[in-house]
């Protein structure tokens, strides 16, 4: 099976890839939590499930390089979706990129989505009837290969009050009383898998949820299974996480836990205790219910007997999100209303419990630091806490069971992935547009148990945080701070700095990242920044 002599007929497998937003890697039972996920858990224990699988450290960068199988940068989304000037950062996909449904699509597969799109510029929440959905700087899916689309464009919403959603390409208007996001993207989905059943075509699903990323929202018979327990705190459910991940052997090491972050009091500081572990009892919740629809999803799959030929793919865009929802942050560009005109409390106002309709909260940094159990940081940042997610794969037909496999890889591996299973040809041309070579290496032998190692270096940049992967070693820097390296397979925690003890391979690293980030476009982000705070009208980028 190669990438240029497609599988003919019913032999070909569908493909659906799941992407969570802002989950931690430590948020899955497979991976050493609490919060329950039978769903996922059984995916992994039935295929195969990556421990060092990383993503582009914020939601649509790792968008862009998912889809394309290209770096953010060469995909058009160096940062966010502001328009800061260059090709590298115009903030929606490039047309000399091509989307993994574009390939599937030339190659005779149905293409579907159903959740979250975020590559396609910037749009304020507030404002809709101002949005230009559709036009050259705002792409929708279905002007990107996509067949169906059920959807957001932007990057987050109220779950049970969406501002803006897409239904291919009209707007929805009305959504019921019981209308939650999780539960209605999946249901959609598995309509539009019914379609091509039906019409007898091998199907591409993206499934992109935006549980559990904030607004904290979640049914109150979800929330009511976590009732207590947080009650012991952060550092408790940390420390718990990190011995059940070992004691599962998650990882090939059993390595140190990283400190509690140096700006987290210890829970025995805290003033409102109560109120701190119902925000994540909700974020559990919104966890729980994600995997409660995956299980729904792959019911149908097996109602419609097309579970054992089909290429499941489920990880995360980012490590958790240790962003505060301050009132006049991010909340402020989102509405202050519900569809039926009831008032919504924006921001983190302690002792309001999260999770109704009439609230807006985040889960904050201290619950982050336990969803990226072991590891240092969060989203936005490149250290192992904001780039690491588990990738569990499972294809009865494609591999076998085999338990957790450690080799690194990152998002763009996902498209050369997809294409080798399914037998499919990259387009060199889409649209009339010449498309760049593709940047990752498939997994599939990784999948398949072959002794596999990436041939290239992994790269990232975010905000001037920089980092390069090379075999087991890691270069890695805050922006502004000097270079800290680390031997990642000793110590993936990142707890013992090695730069200094070999000047020469440090320089050679160096100069490897400073080639790359020349190559593709990299913003200095002094340059970078006050062009992204022109264009979102803040003060800082952090919300």
């Amino acid at each position: 099976m190669t990438n240029n002599s497609p599988q003919t007929g019913t032999s070909r497998p569908n493909v659906i890839l799941i992407l969570a937003d802002d989950m931690g890697f430590a948020d899955l039972g497979c991976t050493g939590s609490e919060i329950q996920t039978p769903n996922i858990d059984a995916l992994a224990r039935g295929g195969v499930m990556l421990s060092a699988m990383y993503n582009c450290a914020r939601c649509c960068p790792t968008r862009a390089s998912l889809l394309t199988g290209l770096y953010p940068h060469n995909a058009g989304v160096g940062h966010m979706g502001a328009n800061l000037g260059t090709p590298a950062y115009q903030g929606f996909l490039r047309n000399d990129s091509a989307t993994i449904a574009e390939h599937l699509r030339a190659n005779g597969y149905a293409t579907l989505m159903s959740g979250k799109w975020h590559v396609a510029g910037d749009f304020e929440p507030r404002s809709v009837d101002s949005w230009r959905v559709g036009d050259v700087e705002h792409p929708t899916p279905r002007q990107r290969g996509f067949d169906r689309f059920y959807g957001i464009m932007d990057g987050a919403t109220h779950f049970f009050s969406p501002h803006y959603m897409l239904e291919d390409d009209s707007r929805v208007e009305t959504f019921p009383d019981d209308f939650y996001f999780t539960d209605a993207i999946t249901q959609k989905a598995i309509g539009m898998i019914e379609g091509a059943v039906a019409e007898e075509k091998p199907f591409f699903l993206y499934l992109a949820h935006t549980a559990p990323h904030w607004p904290l929202h979640a049914h109150p018979e979800d929330i009511a299974k976590y009732d207590g327990v947080y009650a012991k705190g952060w550092d408790h459910i940390r420390t718990a996480r990190h011995e059940t991940m070992n004691g599962q052997s998650v990882f090939q090491c059993s390595w140190d836990i990283s400190r509690r972050d140096s700006t987290v009091h210890g829970w025995e500081q805290e003033k409102n205790p109560d109120w701190e572990a119902s925000k994540m009892a909700t974020y559990a919740a919104m966890v729980d219910r994600m995997d409660q629809s995956i299980g729904t999803l792959i019911t149908a799959l097996k109602r419609l007997g097309q579970f054992g030929n089909t290429l499941i793919l489920f990880l995360s865009d980012n490590g958790g999100c240790a962003e505060f929802m301050a009132e006049d942050g991010w909340a402020k560009f989102y509405p202050d209303k519900t569809h039926d005109g009831k008032q919504i409390t924006m921001g983190n106002v302690t002792g309001l419990r999260p999770g109704d309709a009439q609230t807006f909260q985040s889960y904050d940094k201290p619950w982050a630091n336990v969803s990226n159990a072991p590891f240092r940081l969060y989203k936005h940042y490149v250290h192992e806490g904001g780039i690491s997610t588990p990738l569990v794969a499972h294809w009865p037909k494609g591999f076998k069971p085999r338990g957790n496999a450690h080799a690194a890889c990152h998002v763009v591996d996902i498209l050369p992935t997809i294409l080798e299973a399914a037998g499919a040809g990259y387009q060199t041309e889409v649209g009339g547009h010449e498309i760049q070579p593709l940047q990752g290496e498939s997994l599939l032998g990784l999948f398949q148990g072959k002794n596999w190692q990436r041939e290239q270096p992994i790269f990232w940049e975010h905000e001037g945080n920089a980092a390069i992967r090379l075999g087991q070693f890691k270069l890695v820097r805050l922006h502004g701070y000097p270079w800290e390296l680390y031997d990642i397979e000793a110590d993936r925690t990142e707890l013992t700095d090695l730069a200094g003890r070999n000047p020469a391979f440090e320089k050679d690293l160096i100069r490897q990242y400073q080639a790359w980030a020349q190559a593709v476009g990299v913003l200095d982000w002094t340059e970078a920044l006050p062009k992204l705070l022109a264009a979102w009208k803040m003060e800082t980028a952090n919300g």
